[in-house]
């Protein structure tokens, strides 16, 4: 007996008519926004090389991936993510191409969580990179681009904003290792007040293990820079990504963005990956970010092509769900017309229905062998009319 040929694997799901039509009208909403800033489509295999996802310190850990062998025994991947296929198109492809790039994608990534939780493996996502970049003019165009996609799908979201290189300056004032670092970095990220107070409890108490102490709460307005600068006073390496994060945030609320911003210096996820600013955004019901990205300056040196590069991605799927929960749907034409023809009179019937959707009708051609029964059909359809194509058309209306 066939035990799987009814399900679907674990972690994905079919969509259904309203929730494709949702789905559809959030990417061509994104697609349009992306377009009129200048940026360009690209779409990548959706198998890669293992190797692309292996790089160093950027590389994504291998049992999160799905994992197939080719006709040579070279391991390959479903596809993880997004941006590190960008950086070897960019690196490839696209070598001698004017910089900055400015691309788009709307595109799958597959994650193999070990325990799902509730999360997905199949994710579909849009968003940007921008390559070949840096400074302030570049983080204020994708950050404002951002906004702008959030504010065309939702209202009520908040962009979270923070920098990976504040909790790095302060882990570097710490006597420990790699592993160590990552399970403070880890304790932070999950908000795990207990565990991040076991580990710095066993260190020399000082400026730096005071502020990654405080790290998790340092959240809020532009306050929270008054209480960071006064915490690493005397760290040199640590007040310069707080003097330009509290310069981009104030450029940011004088474009009218004040009200949607929150400073988050507890933001380090992947903080290894990231080398600048990282935002995640958030819209109200739903617990995860829906928005997340970052600049990532050292990952194109990993494909022999150094660049500066910012990008983000927006999660659909999450977003498509919190929209059908509000009844936030598009509408979609009814059918205006059911058309039947007679036997013999099927091409005829064709021709018609063409013609009537010239017209703007939306018609639906009946494939029910008998009058009666494409009667019934379109009463049960709450389709208002039934054109009959013999040698005459006759209507009938419901």
């Amino acid at each position: 007996m066939k035990k799987y040929c009814k399900i679907t694997p674990e972690g994905t799901r079919d969509l259904l008519f309203e929730e494709c039509l949702t789905y559809r009208n959030i990417e061509k909403l994104l697609a349009g926004v992306f377009q009129s800033r200048g940026f360009h489509e690209v779409v990548t295999p959706g198998l890669e090389y293992y190797d692309v996802f292996s790089q160093g310190e950027s590389s994504i850990p291998q049992e999160f991936m799905f994992k197939v062998t080719d006709n040579k025994g070279r391991l390959m991947v479903v596809r993880p993510d997004s941006t590190l296929p960008i950086a070897r198109l960019t690196a490839t492809r696209l070598q001698n191409e004017l910089k900055p790039l400015r691309l788009f994608y709307t595109q799958k990534v597959y994650h193999n969580y070990p325990s799902l939780r509730g999360r997905n493996n199949e994710i579909n996502q849009s968003g940007i990179e921008l390559l070949g970049a840096s400074g302030v003019r570049a983080d204020l165009e994708v950050l404002s681009t951002a906004v702008e996609a959030l504010s065309r799908c939702v209202p009520d979201y908040r962009i979270e904003l923070g920098h990976a290189g504040f909790f790095r300056a302060l882990a570097k004032e710490l006597p420990i290792d790699d592993e160590v670092r990552e399970t403070i970095r880890s304790s932070i990220e999950q908000k795990n007040y207990a565990a991040l107070d076991t580990i710095l409890d066993r260190l020399e108490q000082s400026q730096a293990v005071l502020a990654i102490r405080r790290l998790p709460r340092l959240f809020g307005g532009e306050e929270v820079f008054d209480e960071a600068f006064g915490l690493c006073s005397e760290i040199q390496e640590a007040q310069e990504p707080l003097e330009y994060l509290k310069g981009l945030y104030q450029k940011l609320a004088k474009l009218g963005m004040g009200n949607k911003l929150m400073i988050d210096l507890g933001i380090v996820h992947r903080n290894d990956y990231y080398s600048g600013i990282v935002f995640s955004g958030y819209v109200l019901g739903s617990g995860d970010a829906i928005l997340s990205g970052g600049r990532y300056d050292r990952l194109l040196k990993a494909f022999d092509s150094p660049m500066p590069a910012i990008g983000f991605a927006i999660d659909i799927n999450a977003l498509t769900k919190l929209m059908m929960d509000r009844g936030n749907l598009p509408s979609q034409k009814s059918t205006d017309v059911l058309i039947h023809g007679d036997d013999g009179y099927e091409i005829k019937a064709l021709d018609y229905s063409n013609s009537m959707k010239m017209s703007g009708l939306c018609c639906e051609n009946s494939v029910l062998e008998t009058r009666e029964a494409a009667v019934d059909y379109a009463k049960t359809q709450k389709i208002p009319r039934v054109d009959f194509v013999g040698a005459e058309i006759e209507t009938k209306l419901l």
